[in-house]
């Protein structure tokens, strides 16, 4: 998923405010702080989105048949393949 950096902001305050009503939540540091680490959270999760997203196109392509992309054989291709690309990044 691609957001801006809007929707990251955005998002970030959300969860920001979130944490705040929370009983026993409490910031090492200021909001400033915590909202900057919550960002840099979003920023990493969607690259290697964005990274995963690619070897997955690639090896896709790499099939000798051609699998024309939003057919449904190709949707359950990506997200079998996305599923074993992402459980390598967790073990490596």
């Amino acid at each position: 998923m691609f957001l801006s950096e809007e929707k990251i902001s955005h998002l970030s305050h959300l969860i920001l405010n979130q944490l705040k009503r929370e009983k026993g939540c409490v910031f090492q540091g200021d909001e400033v702080q915590v909202l900057r680490e919550i960002k840099k959270v979003f920023s990493g999760e969607l690259k290697l989105d964005e990274d995963l997203d690619r070897r997955v196109r690639a090896k896709l392509e790499s099939y000798s048949r051609r699998i024309i992309e939003g057919s449904s054989e190709w949707n359950v291709l990506y997200q079998k393949t996305f599923e074993e690309e992402l459980k390598k990044r967790k073990r490596g």
